[in-house]
């Protein structure tokens, strides 16, 4: 779209012309208007477009562009406005405009002189020379403006002989063409006037009438022949056309003249260059130019503006068509700003074509080349200097991403640790770099970074075994704005130095182990350990004090004996253990063990009172409750395997005797009956409460009776009680029952003869048995039993005697396996030693 306003001029300051937003639909929001061409007569509001008067007055007849304009010609200012986009931070669009300037009545006509002088014929009217020959009239002038200008001056008519033919000129106008840069005497027309009169009066004269001060310095007329010649130098670009008056007059007394109208058209001959211009554009923060160097933001988006070029060639037609292009392999190129220019002026923006780094190229040198369509052609070259700028685009890099250092333990404040470095492809303080830490709250003081340097320093004392490795990250801030920051990871694995003993997990240690465990069995595991690391944690264990008892195993910590153990003989082992690591030099720790050895119930009870051989006398009178003796035994094992339980296992049919399950004291339970008179054995069992349990069997003899009159026998039938078997009761007299059953046959036969033989037979039968049974624990060639166990009468002794019948006494039942005290009678020993009652020796004799 062309933009154009009519203004009249000599308009006053701040006077509205147009307004581009509202007369042409251009934003009024969020661009900027900048006015590029049109100073000083005209401003531009930056928001509206609105475009104003300024304090330099517009004057239609001083304007360059009007000064050879022909009459009707309209007169035009021109104008140009960028448009940026503020909010899209786009190129600018350049706006090119025209004001027609309408002229106004504010010249005032004037003569060409304040006295004119007009020559007249005598004859012409009734002019009389004679009477009058002159005449002063004031003439008054006046221009068709609203309101008029009027001027006078002075005409002084003067009365001449007559001279009443004036030059005629053929042709009311003369056109012609001349090429510019026509050498000076170079013919451009000839001008012809004929005069009908004769002599001097018809003699002409021809000469320039009101022609411009370029007229008569580029042009001449001859006086004579009326030929018009180059003068001096012609050039179309200075005015392409010469418009002038030629006069001719003759050469009478009072001379007449004429005037012709001559038109000469300056060819265009290709006698310019191209002009290219490189100007600023006002109004775009990124690009500034200084100096002739127009300096660039590198990180300005593509097609950024960078310049206004303007192409221009004073010469016209094909010589005017400018080709403009940039030169080289540069990221810029030229887009035309406007569509309303003409050919031989053009306007481009120099804009960015890729993105710009800083980095890779930091200067470019832009030419540009423009070549018009002439025949030669001509070319002209410009060149602009951009100088990219740099922004802080680039963040820090490090050289390492991660690092990790090694770095001993127990060190000194301050120590150095590491250096770490990083780069910035930026310049200037974008490049600068600060280094700070970023470390965890556990590790926070633990390190510092020299911010210029990058020197790490520790600045606390390292305990590997309080922490072995720390990490934190590297920050690498550059000083651009906004600044960028790079980051890198370090690791600092603390090194173990020997500064920790071994230690035992316990001050001391005990350990309980079972006896009779075989050689090389495990007794316990101690556990050591060392806070440092590597070597300096590989432990040696070792027994303090060894005699071979024991061994450790090192790697394991477990204790092992080179012994078996037995309580009875060592219940309790005390050593020590040395635990020395691998450090140089090496630290060590020691501790106690004591190894306690359990009981196993590997002993049986031991009957240490009564003697199997002895024997306790009992009054037939004794009273029941009354304890009549005690059985003592020993178990060297201990804990329940110690506790004892004593019971009466054989030898009690009448249940006259009991023992306490835990004194061993035996106590008569029952009143003393005549047929309990005799020898009783009772066989005591004593077993421990260890599992499986194990027992002792004591033989305890009692002789029921009012007297020990015969010692003799009753060593006898205690030394028969020795060898007869144990599932045999030896208890009281047998002949008593066998009296009494000769009661019951005789009372039978009383009774009844019919039952006579019947009770007989049975009598004899039972008797047979019973003296069967009793013989049965003796050997053979022994007494009877009633010989042996009864008490001795003195009256009597000798029928007894004689009324036993010898008998072979049986040979005892084979004993089964399942009866156990038959293998305790084959194994038991009796231990030889004085007898409190009766002096005899204990014996050591199976009972069998």
């Amino acid at each position: 779209t062309r933009v154009v306003y009519k203004v009249q001029e000599e308009q006053p300051p701040n006077t509205l012309i147009g307004s581009l937003a509202s007369d042409y639909g251009f934003p009024d929001v969020g661009h900027l208007y900048k006015l590029e061409v049109g100073a000083p007569y005209l401003r531009v509001d930056g928001k509206t477009g609105d475009i104003y008067t300024t304090e330099t007055s517009i004057d239609r007849e001083s304007l360059r562009e009007c000064q050879h304009l022909l009459p009707g010609e309209p007169c035009f200012l021109e104008f140009e406005v960028s448009i940026t986009d503020l909010i899209l931070n786009s190129s600018p669009r350049l706006l090119e405009g025209q004001i027609e300037v309408l002229d106004i009545n504010d010249n005032t006509p004037n003569f060409a002189s304040p006295v004119l002088t007009l020559s007249i014929p005598e004859n012409t009217n009734i002019v009389d020379r004679e009477q009058w020959d002159s005449y002063d009239l004031t003439i008054k002038v006046q221009d068709g403006g609203n309101p008029p200008r009027a001027s006078s001056a002075l005409l002084r008519i003067t009365i001449l002989d007559m001279n009443d033919n004036a030059p005629k000129f053929e042709k009311a106008l003369y056109e012609a063409e001349l090429s510019e840069n026509s050498p000076v005497g170079h013919s451009v027309l000839q001008v012809k006037a004929n005069d009908s009169d004769q002599g001097a009066n018809a003699e002409i004269d021809y000469s320039f009438h009101q022609a411009s001060d370029m007229v008569r310095r580029e042009k001449n007329v001859d006086r004579t022949p009326g030929l018009i010649t180059v003068q001096g130098p012609i050039d179309r670009e200075d005015v392409n056309i010469l418009k002038f008056s030629v006069m001719a007059k003759d050469k009478g007394a009072n001379p007449k003249s004429a005037r012709t109208q001559v038109v000469v058209t300056i060819k265009d001959m290709n006698d310019n260059a191209p002009s290219i211009e490189i100007r600023e554009i006002r109004g775009i923060g990124l690009v500034t130019h200084q100096d002739g160097m127009a300096n660039i933001s590198e990180d300005v988006p593509v097609e950024t503006a960078v310049a206004l070029v303007q192409v221009s060639d004073r010469d016209e037609g094909e010589n005017a068509v400018v080709t403009c292009v940039v030169a080289g392999d540069v990221p810029f190129q030229l887009r035309q700003a406007s569509e309303t220019g003409s050919d031989s002026k053009k306007k481009y923006f120099l804009q960015t074509t890729t993105p710009l780094d800083y980095e890779s190229v930091k200067e470019y040198t832009i030419e540009i080349v423009a070549v018009d369509s002439g025949n030669p052609p001509l070319s002209s070259t410009n060149s602009l200097k951009v100088q990219v700028m740099d922004v802080n685009d680039n963040a820090p890099v490090f050289s390492q991403s991660f690092t990790e250092v090694a770095f001993p333990e127990n060190n000194e404040p301050d120590d150095l640790v590491m250096e770490v470095s990083a780069s910035d492809a930026d310049s200037g303080s974008n490049a600068k770099l600060v280094y700070s830490l970023v470390t965890d709250p556990s590790s926070k003081g633990s390190f510092a970074i020299d911010p210029d340097s990058g020197e790490i320093r520790v600045k606390a004392v390292l305990d590997r075994e309080q922490r072995e490795r720390y990490e934190f990250l590297v920050v690498a801030a550059d000083k651009g704005s906004p600044s960028l920051k790079g980051t890198a990871s370090v690791a600092v694995n603390v090194m173990d130095r020997n500064d920790n003993d071994p230690k035992f997990m316990l001050s001391g240690y005990n350990f309980s182990v079972m006896e009779n465990m075989p050689p090389l069995s495990p007794v316990g595991m101690v556990t050591v350990i060392d806070a440092d690391k590597g070597e300096n944690a590989r432990i040696q264990l070792s027994v303090e004090q060894d005699n071979g008892d024991f061994v450790i195993q090192n790697g394991t910590g477990t204790i092992l004996s080179s012994i078996s153990f037995d309580r009875e003989q060592q219940s309790t082992y005390t050593f020590r253990l040395k635990a020395v690591d691998g450090g140089d030099p090496p630290r060590s720790a020691y501790v106690g063990v004591t190894i306690n050895v359990l009981d196993e119930n590997d002993n049986a009870p031991f009957i240490t009172s009564p003697s199997n051989a002895t024997y306790k006398h009992i009054l037939p009178h004794t009273s029941p409750g009354q304890q009549v003796s005690k059985v003592k035994a020993e178990d060297i094992d201990s804990g329940v395997n110690a506790e004892l339980i004593y019971s009466i296992t054989g030898g009690n049919p009448f249940e006259l005797f009991q023992i306490s399950p835990h004194s061993g004291d035996i106590t008569l339970e029952k009143e003393i009956l005549r047929k309990h008179h005799g020898l009783h054995r009772l066989v005591v069992r004593v077993n421990d409460k260890g599992k499986p349990s194990r027992h002792g069997t004591a033989l305890v003899h009692f002789y029921v009776n009012e007297t020990l009159a015969n010692r003799t026998l009753l060593d006898t039938l205690v030394g028969h009680s020795l060898d007869t078997p144990l599932d045999i009761d030896i208890a009281g007299d047998p002949e008593y029952e066998r009296s009494k059953q000769r009661s019951n046959i005789l009372f039978g036969v009383i009774a009844g003869i019919v039952a006579v033989t019947l009770v007989i037979v049975l009598v004899v039968l039972v008797r047979y048995c019973r003296q069967r049974e009793a013989k049965s624990g003796y050997q053979a060639g022994k007494k009877e039993t009633k010989d042996l166990y009864a008490p001795k009468q003195a009256s009597k002794s000798g029928k007894s005697k004689n009324k036993v019948k010898k008998s072979k006494s049986p040979k005892p039942p084979k004993p089964t396996e399942d009866e156990e005290e038959t293998g305790l009678q084959k194994s038991l020993k009796f231990n030889l030693m004085n007898d409190s009652v009766s002096d005899s020796p204990r014996i050591h004799l199976p009972l069998n």
